[in-house]
């Protein structure tokens, strides 16, 4: 049986093809296999959590939207459209936290406020800068970025910072701006 050249080459090329869309679909169903999708374990909206210790308030966090991801190999909480916290300390003074943005790391306790981060404490200290850590264990803040620290003896600017809760201990860099020490002017 002698066959054309030409019934050959179809055959050839209709195989050929055949086999190349069938790998396509099969590599397509093994990249889904290996695709796992980043979603929160849960979301919630309007939230109002109270962090107790011992029976006392030490934290109220209030926001609109808070996306949990404590499914994944590093967890995090995100609260993509702002917080708004109190934190208490042991003699009640409070300390009020603002941002537009906010991701709390479950593993190492830092919190990560972006996004016209405003903190003020109840002695009328106000700090603002766009990114503010906070270090949940040792209750301290810092950042990086350019900031504006106003309290009863003056406004300074600066970029870099960190400073305790309650704003007692504060360590800036590249600091500039008129404070009132009490001896006279720096």
């Amino acid at each position: 049986m002698n066959l054309p050249k030409r019934y050959i080459i179809n055959v050839v090329t209709v195989f050929a093809v055949t086999l190349f869309f069938g790998c396509e679909s099969n590599f397509k169903e093994v990249q889904k296999i290996n695709f796992s999708e980043f979603v929160p374990g849960s979301d919630a909206d309007t939230v109002n959590i109270k962090y107790t210790d011992s029976g006392r308030i030490t934290g109220v966090l209030i926001s609109p939207k808070m996306l949990d991801y404590s499914n994944l190999d590093f967890p995090f909480t995100e609260f993509p459209k702002g917080i708004d916290v109190t934190l208490y300390d042991k003699k009640q003074k409070r300390t009020f936290i603002k941002a537009n943005y906010a991701v709390s790391y479950k593993t190492t306790g830092i919190i990560d406020l972006q996004g016209k981060v405003r903190i003020t404490s109840e002695a009328g200290q106000v700090l603002e800068t766009e990114q503010l850590y906070f270090d949940q264990k040792n209750e301290w803040f810092y950042t990086e970025r350019k900031f504006k620290l106003t309290d009863a003896k003056g406004v300074s600017f600066g970029q870099g910072i960190d400073f305790s809760k309650d704003f007692k201990v504060i360590n800036s860099q590249r600091i500039s701006g008129e404070i009132e020490s009490d001896d006279d002017k720096i």
